[in-house]
Order: C-alpha cells, then sequence, then structure tokens
C-alpha cells in the first residue's frame, strides 16, 4: 500500500522509538529497582550491666548492639553516639534518619521481670521524619521489627532462667515476658499538614523550575525581537537579566500563596519558603537564560531532558539510588539542591545543610550571571560580523 511507503510514517515511528527510550531512562532508569543500603542510623547504648544471683553479669545492651551490628541484613549503617542528645544533634543536622536509644536500666529492667513487681526499660526509637519520608519510613519500620525479634530471644533467655530454679511461673512475671522492654517511638522534624507526605520541597522545585523556563523563554524572545529592531544588545541583555529576577521572586510569592491558601499547605516559616523559593528561581532562570543566549532555542531540549532527568531523584534518599545515579546525576543536577535548600526550611529551620545547599545555589546564580552577560560580548562581535559584511 502507498500509505506504508511513506516516509513520515517511519520517521514518526522512530521518533516515538527514541522518545520513549530517552524519557524511560530519564523517568525509570535511575530509580527502577531502588532500594535502601546503608541507611546511617545512630545507636545509642547506655544500658549498664546487672548482676546475676550466681555472680556473673547481665549486659542486655552490648548483647543487642552485638546482634545489630553482626545483622548485615539490614539495610543500615549503625553510627555509634555516646548520648541521646548527640544523637539529637545529629539528626538536626540531618546526619541521621534515625536513632536506636538503649537506656541504662535495660538490663536491670530484665532482672526485674523475675520478681512480684516487673519494671521493664523504655527504648527509646527517634525518627527523623523530616530528612526524607520516605527512608524515615523505613528506618521506623526495620527497628521495630529488630526489637520485636530481640524481645523474643530476650523473653526465651528469661525463661530459661526461670525454669531453671521454678516449675511455676507467676501470672504477673508471665505477662511481663511477654513485653520485657517497653517501646517508644518519637517522630523528629515532622513535616506539616498537605506537604505530600514530606513531598512539598520536591513538588515546589519542579513547578518552579517549569515556571521559570516559561519566564526564561519569554525573555529570550523579547531580546530576539528587541535586537533586531535595533536596540543594543548589552542593556537589552541586562534588563533580561533584570526583569527575569523580578518576575521569578514574584513567582516565588505567588507559589508559596497557592499551596497555602489553595492546597492548604502548612507552611511555618512562609517567609523563608519565599525567600528560598526566589534565590532557587534566580538560579534556575539565569541558568536557563545563559543556555538560551549562547545557544539558542536548541538548548530547550537540555533544559527539558535535564528536568525530565532530575524529577525522580527530588524525593529519594541518596541511599536509595544506585551509585551510577548518585555519581552522574545525584550529585550536580541544580534542581536536586534547590529541593534539599527547601527542605532545610521547611522541616529543620536552617541546619548545617541548609548552608551548603545555600552556597551551591549562589554558586549557580552568580557563575550563570557572569556567563549570562558574557553571551552580550560574543553576540555583539557576530553582529558587528554581519553589519561589516552587509556594509561592504
Amino acid at each position: 500500500m502507498v500509505f506504508f511507503k511513506q516516509k513520515m510514517l517511519w520517521i514518526g515511528a522512530l521518533a516515538v522509538l527514541l522518545a520513549l527510550t530517552v524519557f524511560g531512562v530519564a523517568m525509570m532508569g535511575s530509580i527502577v529497582g531502588a532500594k535502601p543500603k546503608s541507611l546511617p542510623v545512630a545507636l545509642v547504648v547506655l544500658d549498664q550491666p546487672a548482676a546475676l544471683p550466681n555472680g556473673e553479669t547481665l549486659a542486655v545492651g552490648e548483647k543487642m548492639k552485638g546482634m545489630l551490628e553482626q545483622n548485615t541484613q539490614l539495610p543500615v549503617r549503625w553510627e555509634i553516639v555516646a548520648s541521646e542528645a548527640e544523637a539529637r544533634e545529629g539528626m538536626d543536622a540531618q546526619q541521621y534518619y534515625g536513632a536506636l536509644v538503649l537506656p541504662e536500666n535495660l538490663s536491670s529492667g530484665m532482672l526485674t521481670l523475675q520478681s512480684p513487681a516487673p519494671n521493664p526499660a523504655v527504648i527509646h526509637i527517634l525518627v527523623n521524619e523530616g530528612m526524607n519520608a520516605q527512608a524515615s519510613a523505613v528506618v521506623k519500620q526495620m527497628l521495630g521489627q529488630v526489637l520485636k525479634m530481640a524481645g523474643s530471644q530476650l523473653s526465651m533467655q528469661a525463661l530459661d532462667m526461670i525454669g531453671s530454679r521454678t516449675e511455676v511461673l507467676p501470672v504477673a512475671t508471665a505477662q511481663a515476658l511477654l513485653t520485657p522492654f517497653v517501646v517508644q517511638e518519637e517522630m523528629l522534624h515532622p513535616v506539616g499538614a498537605n506537604h505530600a507526605s514530606g513531598n512539598a520541597p520536591g513538588l515546589l522545585t519542579q513547578i518552579l523550575w517549569i515556571g521559570c523556563l516559561i519566564i526564561s523563554l519569554s525573555l529570550f524572545q523579547a531580546l530576539q525581537r528587541t535586537t533586531a529592531d535595533g536596540s543594543t544588545r548589552g542593556i537589552a541583555i541586562l534588563l533580561q537579566g533584570a526583569s527575569g529576577l523580578l518576575l521569578v521572586g514574584l513567582a516565588s510569592g505567588f507559589l508559596v500563596w497557592m499551596a497555602s491558601s489553595w492546597y492548604g499547605m502548612e507552611l511555618a516559616n512562609g517567609g523563608g519558603v519565599w525567600l528560598m523559593l526566589w534565590l532557587a528561581g534566580s538560579a534556575f532562570f539565569l541558568l536557563q537564560s545563559t543556555l538560551l543566549n549562547w545557544m539558542g532555542l536548541p538548548a530547550m531540549g537540555i533544559l527539558v531532558l535535564l528536568m525530565f532527568f532530575s524529577m525522580p531523584l527530588l524525593n529519594m534518599a541518596p541511599e536509595f539510588l544506585p551509585q551510577a545515579t548518585q555519581d552522574w546525576l545525584y550529585s550536580w543536577t541544580p534542581l536536586r539542591f534547590a529541593a534539599s535548600a527547601l527542605r532545610d526550611v521547611m522541616y529543620f529551620d536552617g541546619s548545617a545543610s541548609a548552608t551548603a545547599n545555600h552556597t551551591v545555589l549562589w554558586a549557580i546564580a552568580g557563575g550563570f550571571l557572569v556567563l549570562l552577560l558574557a553571551s552580550m560580548v560574543k553576540k555583539g562581535r557576530r553582529s558587528d560580523k554581519g553589519k561589516s559584511v552587509a556594509a561592504s
């Protein structure tokens, strides 16, 4: 049939396959099969060994520590810290996704299970939800399962110790053996209401990137028309940059208002979120405008691909990603630094990591501002050459 001989049919089919391949790699290739590994979790062992009637000592804390460190199937990298306060400081600085605190009376509490008045110890699980909701949920579930298994083992050991002395087990003791210790969970840096389960920073970053892309493209086209009408390119580029930064600030404010007013997103520090969005948006706009000024409309392809490759990573903990993705994409994509900086402001009210993310965004903005201004020199030379050729 003549229809199947048309070149556009086969060109279209190849184009579809190419598009599916590229965007499939962008949206799925970097995260499919992602699983947690080496999640940093603080372990605080405060337990003091207790003396047994036979003269030996019972050190439940050290025993649990050894059990946890020897379990290589857990996707955890245990960080031993000296106190609960130190663990909390590390979680404030986003060093740990969670912490397990074994109290001082863990061993002595086990001995009271044999007495008429059992007094089990209280083990604390601290979860750093604001650092990453997905990773913190994994840590919370994993620590709960670990303590459940440890409790079963300790119950069996206590039952053997009691059984060696008597065959009659008091009801209070039997009930206490079911829960040899009490587990209390505490959520640190919780995400607010309507934050898409902690994914709000990534969502805001994606929307901001798209908004800045529209601003950059519109001002680039305005720049082209202005210079085509004979205006000085240098002044036009200055106006392009100034107008863009102002529009980004207005767009950032509108985005904060829309998120809180339309969708009920709870923002404890709305002003800080707005300023951070403005900084991130300025970095985005200057990056996008620089590529457009130097490369023209083909730069849009690069910017769109950068967005699609970066989007799946924004709400994922780096420990979930393949090593290649961490090294070749996550480590440098500007959208990731913007999402991390927003997370610092929204959930941590500024931290050590916030300073690093701010520095990167300022560096991106400053570097691409210089390149944006430099584009007037290159374009100006081409324009001068064109004028000289036309004059001759």
